[in-house]
C-alpha cells in the first residue's frame, strides 16, 4: 500500500482518480483550498464509508500554507493544479501563479522526502512555427516549465502530457459542449483545421493511478487518445451526439482576443480560463513521444465513446438544453 496524495482533487480528473486510487488498496490524501468543494466532488464517487477513509487537508499551494503537513509520510503525490484563474489577492499573471505554486510544491516535496510525483501537463506542439509567431502558448509553455520544475526536484517523478480531457466535469470540454448549445451558427475561426487527439477521463485516470507503481523514472509519457480529430470535427462530432443541427461558418482568420471573449460569455465561463486555451489552438497537438497508454498497460476509448458517457453522467446530474 502507497501512501499517495491528491491535488486538485475537486476537479473533473482528480476526483475520479482519489476514489481510483482508494480502489487500489492505496491510502489517499487530498489537499486544496476549499475542503467543502473536494468532499463533494468525492461524494459523486464514493460511499459514505469509502469517504470516511480519505484525508482531506486545508491549504493553498500558492502561499505555501499546509503544504508540509498534506505532504508528511507520502509515497507518490499527484499534482493536478492549475493556476488559469485569479482568485482576490493572487499574483497575476497566471503563468507567474503557476510558476509560484510549482515552485512551492517541488520544494515541499523534496523536503519531505516524497518519492515520486505525477504530473498531469499537456500536449507540446509538434511542428515548426510559422515565421514571426511564438513556438507555443503562455499556456503550453507554463505547463512545460511546471513540469520541468517537479522533474528536476524528485527525480522519479513521471509526467503526462494530454490534451482535452472527455469527462462530464472538465472545463475544456464543457466549454465546447456549452458552445454548441447556445450558438445557433458555428462560427469556427481558423484554428479549427488544426489537429490533436483528445483523451477519455477514464483512461487518463487509469493512466494516472498506473505512473502510481510504474517501473519508470524522471520520463514524460505523452497520454494521446486513440482518435486523431481537427477542433472542428471534434465540435461536428459534439453537436451529432448532442441530436443538434449546428450550420457552420469557417472563418479564415482565428482573432483570438476577441473570439475567445465572445465565446466565454456565449457559454458563460471565465475570459480569464478560455483566452490562454484558445491561444493554444494555433498548432497541431499530437502524441510525438513516448505511449503512455502502451507503457503503463491502458486500453483507450474512442473519441465517440468518450463524448456519449461524459454527455450520459452530465444528464445524470443536470439537464442539457440541446437535448
Amino acid at each position: 500500500m502507497l501512501r499517495t496524495l491528491v491535488t486538485g482533487a475537486s476537479g473533473a480528473v482528480g476526483s475520479l482518480l482519489a476514489p481510483r486510487l482508494l480502489l487500489g488498496g492505496h491510502a489517499v490524501r487530498t489537499f486544496g483550498r476549499d475542503v467543502s468543494r473536494i468532499e463533494d466532488g468525492l461524494a459523486d464517487h464514493l460511499l459514505e464509508a469509502e469517504l470516511d477513509e480519505v484525508e482531506v487537508v486545508q491549504g493553498d499551494v500558492l502561499t505555501g500554507e499546509g503544504l508540509a503537513r498534506a505532504l508528511k509520510g507520502v509515497d507518490v503525490a499527484y499534482y493536478l493544479m492549475h493556476s488559469m484563474e485569479r482568485s482576490a489577492g493572487e499574483p497575476s499573471p497566471f503563468t507567474e501563479r503557476e510558476r509560484l505554486a510549482a515552485e512551492n510544491f517541488a520544494g515541499a516535496a523534496a523536503r519531505s522526502g516524497v518519492s515520486r510525483i505525477v504530473y498531469l501537463g499537456g500536449l507540446v506542439p509538434g511542428r515548426a512555427p510559422a515565421p514571426g509567431r511564438a513556438p507555443g502558448s503562455r499556456h503550453l509553455a507554463s505547463r512545460e516549465l511546471v513540469e520541468r520544475m517537479l522533474l528536476a526536484a524528485v527525480p522519479d517523478s513521471i509526467a503526462l502530457r494530454a490534451s482535452i480531457v472527455i469527462g462530464e466535469r472538465s472545463r475544456s470540454f464543457r466549454f465546447l459542449v456549452r458552445l454548441v448549445e447556445r450558438l445557433p451558427v458555428l462560427a469556427l475561426p481558423a484554428w479549427h483545421r488544426f489537429r490533436t487527439q483528445p483523451i477519455d477521463a477514464r483512461d487518463i485516470t487509469e493512466m494516472l493511478a498506473a505512473c502510481a507503481t510504474a517501473e519508470l523514472s524522471g520520463r514524460s509519457l505523452d497520454a494521446a487518445g486513440p482518435d486523431i480529430l481537427t477542433y472542428g470535427e471534434m465540435i461536428t462530432e459534439i453537436a451529432e451526439l448532442l441530436l443538434v443541427n449546428r450550420p457552420s461558418v469557417r472563418l479564415g482568420v482565428s482573432a483570438t482576443p476577441v473570439a475567445a471573449r465572445i465565446a466565454a460569455a456565449v457559454a458563460r465561463e471565465d475570459p480569464e480560463l478560455v483566452l490562454p486555451l484558445m491561444e493554444g489552438l494555433q498548432w497541431d497537438l499530437l502524441a510525438d513521444g513516448d505511449d503512455a497508454a502502451e507503457l503503463l498497460g491502458v486500453e483507450l476509448h474512442p473519441f465517440t465513446a468518450a463524448v456519449e458517457h461524459a454527455l450520459g453522467e452530465w444528464e445524470e446530474t443536470e439537464p442539457l438544453r440541446a437535448r
